[in-house]
Order: structure tokens, then C-alpha cells, then sequence
């Protein structure tokens, strides 16, 4: 029996030995000489622990054999098998179980499985972000690859970022931006005074991973892993683990870390800290649609760039594609929409240019920060009424998204879908210009056949400059003689303003000086009230400037402008109408959103029924009804229209009884008028009636409204639609002026109309959701 205990002491001891062995290779080297004397420290307490259990149990074994006689396994043996009753063990054998049993290396260890951040300036502080788990797992693959990671580059975030591996760097693929470090992280911590955790750097982590194993394995806590000198990490317990920090003033008589220094929660995986993972976004991308901004380097209240609005209402489209069209996402019928922001405001302002130091060398000193905010925002209109920065606004508008629609199609070849365009205030004015100048490739094939000599062609020729201008001047007068023979009107100024139509305007363009002098001398045969102008070949419009409009390489199915003054730019530039009839030549749809309050917002149904009014299409709210105050704001005055009806009807009665004859007596009450119900109820039914038809009414009315035709700008649909105001915005609309015109942006209602149309050419029909 002795020997036999002392063989499995020294087993015992030979499997810890033999066990740390193999810890030893798995963590592989220290980082530092710290760490060794670390491990020779546990070494040395693990075996002073299986000596004191060797110990032990001798001297247990010992009492045992001379407490127990002899004679008791004879009298065992004796006694016959049903009396025969199991033995429960002694106190001395049960404690000598427990002690043999308490193996440190029964407790398991889990490698830790780590998860990818990325870092992000906000507020002026950096701010670690999680990738999706989806993204986290192609970086861990990567980097467990074992291939060069300086020539691994991952995309992620659907493709609009590509992480370099090597470099631990994550770049912007769409649009300039500086760089965010990336970290693979498994270790966090946090202060009193941080709302987020931060992960420590990989190096550090890797040391806290492997002193966590070895307490774990041992049951060795309370370990220290030292920063520096005065900073250290103590693993007290799994659930217990505190980054000690000094404060800036030391204190001697400290009796431990905790009384000099500043604590800080310490916690393993990311599992056990409370981060908001983003979601994976679908591979299939079923449209991209570029957005443009307004005026001004912000978009929003909190000043933030394009970028990041634009990032805002992307989330939000995900958002409700998960909600509103569950069951064709669950399908797998549909994937997303790719929302692309273009920056136009930095290039115009940009060293390139010079414009900002030439208005700041004239700018007074005075109220420094309000001119500073005009030259950076309200100026834009005036540089876009000039000819010369208005030139490269729409040359940087047209080749960024030309430029992203090419590096789009490359990274996804297998894209099929559509392509749209969003604008914003200015970015709305600026693309529709855009939108109207464009040509379409039959129609000016056709008209190159028509037109058998232009100012090109006399300049290749070698004609000069003077009798060019004349035999350009003998063909249009030639032209206009011909059109007012054909169909005599008298044209009066007052007519052509009125008949001037959106039609007409389709600008050319002129970039040379020669073609502008040109322009100059046949300014006054085309603006004379008495011949008709044709706007088609000549580069002059209804108070537009005279630019040149570069093609675009893509075709957008729809137009959205946000809180748009199309209509008041139209407008101050001479049209009054447009012609039902006219259409973009390559945009087959046209949606003017805006806010009630907005004040920059103008609307267009008016300019293309100017004899009919019609309201504008209220945009339904995301979650399938109408606001609440507006449902009871509607109630209110359907109420008051009934008790108007009412008291004017009792006047009516009151003044037709004193005025009419009276009757003598009243004929007695027979059986029949005994049946009929009292005047109460009566009146209750009346009043039921005239409430069933007033609905039936508003109902037929928008109705009606909706099947109205509205020219074919919007192919004959309607083109003005009305966010709903929220309930506190409807106390001071003065007060919400200015967030209602930059509100679109995180407008869940904006967001789902734009998705409802893409997905309806598309045969997929919106989900209503309660």
C-alpha cells in the first residue's frame, strides 16, 4: 500500500512536470526575462504543493493503517450476502479523495478567439469600432494563412474599404480619406471616465493570453504582468482582472497598486464586453446611386461631411430592407442598395482653384466666424451663377461619378442593376442642369445628319473669323424666316415668356474664345422678341450660364432631389412653364422630396399645370401610417367642419320657422308617425351619413390625386412628394426651419420611398409592416 502511494506521488509529480513542459512549447518564447523568472517562480511553488500533498497523504495512509484492525476484512468475509451492507467511507479516506482528486490540471483552457477593430476619429477622440463578424473572419483567415501579409489586402465593409494587412491599415476605396489603423484584438479595458472599451495593442495582448493560460492551468492567481515600472496588470481571479495606472503623484507609505494608482476594468474576448457588432451587408448589390451634397462642406447639424451622412442613410436602408422586405431578402431575391457619395465642395475650394484666398484677401476682419461661414457656404451659389467656377463644379460633379462608376463596375464585374442619382439643395440644381444637357446618342445622330454644315466644319476649312460669324448669322436669320413663314404667331415678350418651355433648352456648348465672341455678336438676333429662338443648337439659355456639360457613362433610371430649389432657380431664370411633354433625354423618372418646412424646398407640379392645383404626395411613414397629430390634426378639422354644418343648419331652421306661416294645430299622432324613431336618433343617422360620405370623399380625392398625370418628366407620374413633420416640429416651424432642410439624411421615411421605387421596377412589392 506505501508503495504504491509513493509510485502515483511520483507519477503525479512527473505529469505537472511533463504538462508545463508542454505549456512551455505551446506559448512558445517569452517575450522577456521577466517572464522566465515568472515561470520559474510557479515551477518552483507547483512543486512545493505536490510535496505538501505527498506529506499528506503519508501520514493520512499511516493513520489509517493503525486505526483499522486487522480483523475487519475477516468479519467482512463472514458475513452472509443479504446482510451484507456497502461501507461508507471514513472521514480519513474521504479527505484523502479529495486531496488526491484536486489536480490543478483538470481545470481547461480555451484559446481565445479574437475579433477585428478598426479605429475612428469621433469627436475628436479615436473611437475603436468592430468590423461584422463576417469581415472579422476574412482578416483572421488572412492572417492565419500564412502567406506575406504585406501583399494580403482584404475588402471590406461591402467593398467600399480595403484593409492591407501588413501595414495593420484600412483605406477608402470610393473617396479620400485618411487612414484608420486596424488592430486584431482580444484584450479590453475601460476606465471610470470611458464610455467605450479599448482593446490593448496585439504585442500586450499576446503577454496577457499567455499569464491568463498559465494561472488558469496551475490555479496560480493574483499574477502580475508589468507594463512598466509602476504600471502592471493583476489577474486576480477569472473574473477579476484591473489594469493599475500610477496617478501623477506617488505616495510611499502605499501599502498596495490600489491606493496609488487609477483602476481600469480588464476584461477577455469580445463576448465579455458590451460592443454593438455591425451586421454583415449582402454580397448581391441590386442598384448604386450616387449622392450629391448642397452648399457648404456639412451636411448636417453636427457639421459632418457627405461621407458620413452618407453612411448615416446607407445603415438606414439596411435597416429597413431587414424589416419591409424580409420575405424577398429571406428568399435571397434581393441584396442591397450601394450608396456613393460625390464631393464636389472640396475641389472647388481646394488650392487648385484659389478661390478661398482671393475672397479672404477682401474679406473684412469684422464677425469673423459668420464670414467665414458665408464664404464657405452661401458663396457656392454665387461661384455656380459663374461661368467660370460653375464650369468646374459640373466638371467635378460629372467625372467623380463617372470616375466611381468605373472602379465600381471593376471591383463588381457581375453587376447587372441600375443606376441613380440623389442631389441635395445645390447638388439637386447642379444635376438636373446636368440631367437636361445630356444628349441622347439617336437623337443626335440624327440631327448631325440634318445640320450639313457647322462652325467646325467653316473652321476646318480655313474660313476666318469674320465671314464665319456672317454666313452663321445668314443660316440662322435664313432658318427663322423659314419657321415664321411656316406657322405665323406674333411674338410678343410677354407670350415668349409665357411659352418658353424646358423644351427648348437644350444647351451646347462653347469652349473656346472664338465661339464665345461668336456667342456675343448673335446675342441680339437671338433674344429679339419678334423671331423665334431655337435653343436646341444655339449655347444660350434662360439666364443660364453658357458651360460646357460633360457626358456622363452611365444612364441614371431616376432622379431624387432632396429638398430642392429647382423651381425657384427655373423661375428667376425666365421659364414659367414647363411642357408637359419634355422628359431628361437619358432619366426616366423625376421625384422632388422635401420637408413642409424646409425653406429652401420649391415644388414643380405648378410649372407643369399651372392651371390646376393639386396637393403634393404625402410620403407615408415607414411604419405604415400617418403621424399620430396629423391623424388627430385631420379629425380636428373634419370636427369643426361638421359642428360649422350643424350650427348653420339649426340658424337656417331657427330663421325659416319665425319667417314661414304658422299652423293653426297639429294633426293628431297616428299609429304610423308612433313608429317612426325619435328626432335624436334621426339626427345621430344624418350625421353618420355625412361623415361616411366626407371620407368617401377624401379617399376618392386622393384617389384621385394619384391617377392625376403629371406631365412626362416623372413618365406621367406624380413628382412632388411631402415628408411628414414631426409632432414637435409642428409647435414653431420657424425654430425647425433650418433642421427640416437637413433632415434627409437620417430620414427613415426618405430612405424607404427611394427603396419602394428602385425595388418596384424591379417586380418586388414593399411589405407593410404593423
Amino acid at each position: 500500500m506505501m508503495s504504491d502511494l509513493c509510485s502515483h506521488v511520483v507519477e503525479s509529480d512527473y505529469a505537472v512536470s511533463q504538462d508545463y513542459d508542454c505549456i512551455a512549447q505551446a506559448t512558445g518564447p517569452v517575450a522577456s526575462n521577466h517572464d522566465k523568472d515568472e515561470r520559474t517562480e510557479l515551477t518552483q511553488k507547483s512543486i512545493q504543493a505536490e510535496d505538501k500533498q505527498t506529506d499528506c497523504l503519508l501520514e493520512t495512509e499511516s493513520v489509517s493503517e493503525h486505526s483499522v484492525p486487522q480483523t475487519a476484512t475477516e468479519q467482512l468475509t463472514v458475513m452472509p450476502p443479504h446482510e451484507q451492507v456497502e461501507p461508507s467511507p471514513s472521514s480519513s479516506s474521504s479527505s484523502s479523495f479529495e486531496i488526491v482528486d484536486m489536480d490543478p490540471l483538470k481545470q481547461l483552457y480555451e484559446p481565445v478567439y479574437p475579433h477585428w477593430f478598426y479605429c475612428r476619429k469621433l469627436d475628436s477622440r479615436d473611437t475603436w469600432v468592430p468590423f461584422s463578424r463576417g469581415d472579422s473572419q476574412k482578416l483572421e483567415e488572412a492572417f492565419l494563412s500564412g502567406q506575406d501579409p504585406n501583399k494580403i489586402v482584404v475588402a471590406t465593409d461591402g467593398g467600399r474599404f480595403d484593409v492591407y494587412l501588413g501595414q495593420r491599415m484600412r483605406f477608402p476605396v470610393y473617396w479620400e480619406q485618411a487612414a484608420t489603423e486596424v488592430r486584431r484584438c482580444s484584450w479590453f479595458y475601460k476606465g471610470d471616465k470611458d464610455s467605450r472599451y479599448i482593446p490593448y495593442t496585439e504585442d500586450f495582448s499576446e503577454r496577457l493570453e499567455e499569464a491568463y493560460m498559465i494561472a488558469l492551468t496551475l490555479n496560480e492567481w493574483k499574477m502580475r504582468i508589468e507594463l512598466s515600472s509602476s504600471e502592471m496588470v493583476i489577474l486576480h481571479n477569472p473574473k477579476l482582472m484591473v489594469h493599475y495606472q500610477p496617478l501623477g503623484i506617488s505616495d510611499e507609505w502605499a501599502s498596495s497598486p490600489a491606493e496609488n494608482s487609477r483602476q481600469r476594468t480588464v476584461k477577455r474576448a469580445i463576448e465579455s464586453i458590451s460592443v454593438e457588432i455591425p451586421p454583415d451587408e449582402p454580397s448581391q448589390i441590386d442598384h448604386l446611386m450616387f449622392m450629391i451634397h448642397g452648399i457648404g462642406p456639412a451636411c448636417d447639424l453636427r457639421f459632418r461631411s457627405i461621407i458620413h451622412c452618407v453612411n448615416d442613410f446607407r445603415s438606414a436602408s439596411l435597416n429597413l430592407l431587414q424589416t419591409h422586405f424580409k420575405k424577398a431578402q429571406g428568399e435571397l431575391k434581393i441584396g442591397r442598395v450601394e450608396f456613393l457619395p460625390v464631393n464636389w465642395h472640396s475641389v472647388l475650394h481646394g488650392d487648385a482653384t484659389g478661390v478661398d484666398k482671393d475672397i479672404q484677401r477682401i474679406t473684412l476682419p469684422s464677425i469673423g466666424r459668420l464670414r467665414n461661414f458665408t464664404n464657405e457656404t452661401l458663396l457656392d451659389l454665387f461661384f455656380y451663377n459663374s461661368p467660370t467656377y460653375c464650369q468646374t463644379i459640373v466638371d467635378t460633379v460629372a467625372s467623380e461619378m463617372n470616375q466611381l462608376y468605373v472602379i465600381f463596375q471593376q471591383r463588381n464585374p457581375e453587376f447587372q442593376g441600375g443606376v441613380s442619382v440623389v442631389g441635395h439643395s445645390l447638388g439637386s440644381l447642379i444635376l438636373f442642369d446636368l440631367l437636361t444637357n445630356q444628349k441622347d446618342s439617336s437623337k443626335s445622330d440624327n440631327r448631325s445628319e440634318k445640320r450639313l454644315c457647322t462652325e467646325l466644319d467653316l473652321k476646318e476649312l480655313g474660313v476666318p473669323l469674320g465671314p464665319r460669324k456672317k454666313i452663321l448669322s445668314f443660316v440662322k436669320s435664313k432658318k427663322n424666316r423659314k419657321t415664321c413663314t411656316v406657322n405665323p404667331v406674333q411674338h410678343s415678350a410677354q407670350e415668349y415668356e409665357e411659352n418658353a418651355t424646358l423644351d427648348s433648352v437644350q444647351l451646347t456648348i462653347s469652349q473656346t474664345t472664338e465661339e464665345k465672341e461668336d456667342r456675343d455678336l448673335l446675342q441680339p438676333l437671338l433674344s429679339s422678341s419678334v423671331s423665334t429662338v431655337d435653343y436646341e443648337y444655339f449655347d444660350v439659355g434662360i439666364g443660364q450660364v453658357s458651360i460646357n456639360y460633360p457626358r456622363l457613362l452611365f444612364k441614371p433610371d431616376a432622379f431624387f432631389a432632396f429638398g430642392s430649389p429647382i423651381g425657384m432657380f427655373l423661375t428667376v431664370r425666365g421659364l414659367k412653364r414647363i411642357d408637359p411633354n419634355y422628359s431628361f433625354p437619358t432619366c426616366k423618372s423625376f421625384f422632388n422630396i422635401y420637408h413642409p418646412f424646409d425653406p429652401v424646398a420649391y415644388r414643380i407640379e405648378p410649372m407643369i399645370l399651372p392651371d390646376t392645383e393639386i396637393e403634393p404626395m404625402l410620403i407615408p411613414h415607414h411604419k405604415g401610417r400617418k403621424r399620430m397629430h396629423l391623424e388627430l390634426k385631420e379629425s380636428l378639422t373634419r370636427m369643426s367642419a361638421d359642428i360649422k354644418n350643424n350650427v348653420l343648419g339649426s340658424l337656417r331652421n331657427a330663421w325659416q320657422s319665425f319667417t314661414r306661416f304658422q299652423i293653426p294645430a297639429l294633426p293628431p299622432q297616428t299609429d304610423c308617425d308612433a313608429t317612426m324613431p325619435p328626432q335624436p336618433e334621426l339626427e345621430k343617422e344624418r350625421k353618420a351619413e355625412v361623415r361616411r360620405v366626407v371620407e368617401d370623399t377624401v379617399s376618392t380625392k386622393e384617389k384621385e390625386e394619384m391617377d392625376i398625370k403629371v406631365g412626362m418628366l416623372n413618365g406621367g407620374r406624380r413628382i412632388d412628394y411631402v415628408l411628414q413633420e414631426k409632432p414637435i416640429e409642428s409647435f414653431n416651424e420657424y425654430l425647425f426651419a433650418l433642421q427640416s432642410h437637413l433632415c434627409y439624411w437620417e430620414s427613415e421615411d426618405t430612405a424607404l420611398l427611394l427603396l419602394k421605387e428602385i425595388y418596384q421596377n424591379l417586380g418586388i412589392i414593399l411589405e407593410h409592416v404593423q
